[in-house]
């Protein structure tokens, strides 16, 4: 970006005003906030936390907020509710919604500046205790049924206060799965209700999204999906299929859940790159780089230089292609983490239990720090959405 020619005349400093100036510039320069990754992300780039708004965020206090909720204000411009809009919690019963955990992301957000990003409508995983039992016996239509009325009332209610959407997630089986790369249609009770066009499906849920908000911008979004493999290859089809028959799919989301214990596919800009050429938005939703720790519960020092050079990877690929909208970390502290609970690792967000900030954390904000100059944006205004 060029920048203006500086006249003679706006040089022609006097002697007196640079005196001046020096006098100030160290009072200036203690006043100045220390630099957050928020404060360094380009204009056209979001960048994000998960939270859940359930447990940290009901009933906050904006003229006194926790540590906790401090950081996640100044640190992130973009809020994903983790667990709050998922079908266990919002729609808990047959008929019957509990949206005050996903209010009090959305309110949290707009009281800081913050945008949100929605997750998720259409998975296979945490869906309510009567979608499992109901879906035993459902009919494609009645599957339909069911479905375009939670996302119409779910998008519904935050019409205009979601910026994306990740309407269908983890739709495909990993190639280690029975039958290996393939649409869930065991798994997901509404893709089995409809096994024989699971596609028609998975497109009707993006219209009834775009219906209820037209202006969210929506992804399919899926693990292992960062970079070129068999199961983004099957994405990539899909996307294909879709945009063919008029879908309104706006991005595609790779979530960046990551371990130490296996390599890093360096294909990930490459794979963005596939996409934004179909016209798609892409996105990192869900980053973290977990690992296995020692007896002592704490990484080695190669561990640690290895977490951060993998989460500034994503990031890295994500600044590089223009169409990246947004890079979101799952939770950015190690205590509130769903890695524990799940896997037999751990450490694998970018600040400590008590805030500290990890190696991890220091190369996002020098990369986001590069990546912008003067605050700009990455691309010329207008060019992304």
């Amino acid at each position: 970006m060029s920048r203006p020619t500086t006249t003679k005349r706006a040089a022609a400093v006097t002697a007196s005003a640079v005196t001046a100036l020096a006098l100030l510039a160290p009072a200036a320069q203690a006043a100045r906030p220390e630099p957050t990754l928020r404060s360094q992300t380009p204009v056209d780039l979001k960048i994000g936390s998960a939270v859940w708004g359930q447990r940290d965020l009901l009933g906050f206090d904006q003229k006194n907020l926790t540590e906790f909720q401090s950081i996640l204000a100044s640190e992130f411009d973009s809020l994903t509710p983790e667990n709050d809009m998922k079908w266990q919690e919002i729609h808990p019963e047959e008929g019957v919604y509990d949206f005050s955990g996903a209010d009090a992301v959305v309110e949290f957000a707009q009281a800081n500046g913050q945008e949100v990003r929605g997750h998720t409508l259409l998975w296979h995983s945490q869906n309510a205790d009567w979608v499992v039992e109901a879906s035993a016996t459902w009919t494609c239509e009645e599957a339909r049924d069911v479905l375009e009325e939670h996302i119409t009332t779910v998008v519904g209610r935050y019409a205009g206060e979601i910026y994306e959407w990740d309407v269908a997630n983890e739709i495909f089986q990993d190639e280690w799965d029975n039958g290996g790369v393939r649409l869930r249609t065991e798994a997901n009770p509404f893709l089995k209700a409809c096994a024989e066009d699971p596609v028609a499906l998975i497109g009707d849920a993006f219209r009834w999204a775009h219906a209820a908000d037209p202006e969210a911008v929506l992804f399919l979004n899926d693990y292992n999906a960062e970079g070129i493999n068999t199961k983004t290859d099957a994405y990539y089809a899909l996307a294909q299929e879709l945009l063919a028959d008029g879908v309104p799919l706006h991005g595609f989301g790779a979530q960046g859940h990551l371990s130490l214990q296996y390599g890093f596919d360096t294909s990930i800009q490459a794979n963005f790159e596939r996409f934004a050429a179909l016209g798609l938005k892409v996105a990192v939703t869900e980053a973290d780089v977990r690992m296995p720790l020692g007896e002592d519960g704490e990484p080695t020092e190669e561990q640690i230089a290895l977490q951060a050079e993998r989460f500034d990877a994503m990031l890295e690929a994500c600044l590089n292609v223009a169409a990246c909208t947004s890079f979101t970390v799952w939770g950015f502290d190690d205590a509130r983490s769903w890695v524990p609970g799940v896997f037999p690792e751990g450490y694998a967000t970018i600040m400590t239990e008590d805030f500290e900030k990890k190696p991890s954390y220091d190369a996002l904000l020098e990369s986001l720090t590069d990546a912008t100059p003067g605050k700009s944006p990455r691309t010329p205004p207008g060019l992304n959405r």
